[in-house]
């Protein structure tokens, strides 16, 4: 895995809708391969060189991250915000973000807390919050100064204000918006590993890399009628919950390999394309864990629902704190998942494919 990479992909400002920067980023490190966008900011990254006429494998992972939206300017000159994903809003006051202007330019701004000195006993044992009493303040004294001074206006996006950084000696990445750019990264990292051996494999790879993932699935929707895959890998930064849970009961624990997930509230997955996936594993020493989510979605509830059905194997990278400003993962999990994807992708021949598709249960 190219650190560097994942973390130019993590820096991008990229909410829901507004993933353009997220889209030139990614399509800056796929120059060997053919690459389109659609007017939804998905990206398609194909094989050059591939007849097409093989089952196609679709890599699948979302480029937006969770942010916000100005919803309104206030006289006072803080702006009104509203949630593009889902944030919980105990994670949100005194922390900052950058806004980004029509005109391009990109601004700091301070989620307000109200300071302890105004505040009287029940509000400081409150932890009740909602959106509509969150502000953000850019310095602004006015609405006249957040407009033409600043240049924002109702309908801007933004993101939390967070530096991706790497602990070599530990291996950890730290940064923002792992869920999903550590899934962009490990698409990319996949279809390198495959290159070389493109056209011996059974399968042509598609990447599909999916916007508005946050707010309902909206991109997977349109990437799946494009690439129309026969099989999917999703790759996801999934929250990790070995800080939240016993090790017994944690099955998203950081370092302890690539999470395969069984289901989670949109999504039963395939047990043959699992079991595939894990003989394999075990034969190449990959390191996995596995998981059985009660809540929590991927674009898998989507692109399985799409023709005859898609099966769709589910890859996650642990990653702590996903939803909110900061988050860690390591780079040994990171690796672990794209070593498994391509395993799976070069292990594939028409009798697997068969199999895996239930075409023989009859």
């Amino acid at each position: 895995m190219d650190i560097d990479m994942f973390g130019k992909i993590s820096d991008a400002f990229g909410p829901s809708g507004f993933e353009e920067e997220v889209v030139r980023t990614v399509a800056g490190y796929c120059g060997k391969y053919q690459v389109e966008n659609d007017a939804m900011n998905n990206l398609y990254v194909r094989m050059p060189g591939v007849a097409g006429d093989k089952p196609v494998v679709q890599l699948d992972a979302h480029l937006d991250e969770c942010g916000f939206m100005v919803q309104c300017i206030h006289d006072n000159g803080c702006l009104g915000i509203l949630m593009l994903g889902g944030f919980h809003l105990t994670s949100l006051p005194a922390h900052t973000v950058i806004i980004k202007t029509r005109a391009g330019r990109k601004i700091r701004g301070i989620i307000m807390s109200k300071p302890v000195h105004f505040m009287n006993d029940k509000e400081r044992a409150s932890l009740e919050l909602c959106i509509e009493n969150l502000y953000v303040d850019i310095g602004a004294t006015s609405r006249r100064e957040v407009e033409d001074d600043f240049g924002v206006s109702i309908g801007d996006p933004m993101v939390p204000e967070v530096s991706f950084s790497y602990d070599e000696e530990h291996g950890i990445c730290f940064g923002k918006a792992f869920d999903n750019r550590a899934g962009c990264a490990c698409i990319v990292d996949t279809m390198n590993k495959i290159y070389d051996g493109r056209n011996e494999l059974a399968v042509d790879v598609v990447g599909a890399f999916a916007a508005q993932e946050e707010v309902g699935m909206r991109g997977a929707t349109v990437t799946t009628q494009v690439v129309k895959p026969d099989l999917a890998i999703l790759f996801e930064g999934s929250p990790s919950d070995d800080f939240f849970f016993s090790a017994a009961q944690a099955q998203g624990r950081m370092k302890n390999g690539v999470q395969i997930r069984r289901m989670d509230k949109s999504y039963i997955s395939n047990p043959v394309f699992m079991e595939y996936a894990m003989e394999l594993a075990g034969k190449f020493g990959i390191r996995y864990q596995e998981a059985v989510r009660r809540g929590g979605s991927t674009n898998a509830g989507r692109i399985s629902l799409i023709g005859k059905a898609v099966p769709v194997l589910v890859l996650g990278v642990p990653s702590r704190y996903v939803h909110s400003h900061y988050n860690f993962c390591a780079k040994d999990d990171l690796e672990a998942a794209t070593e498994l994807a391509a395993q799976v992708i070069r292990g594939l021949d028409p009798e697997r494919i068969r199999h895996i598709l239930r075409q023989d249960i009859l």
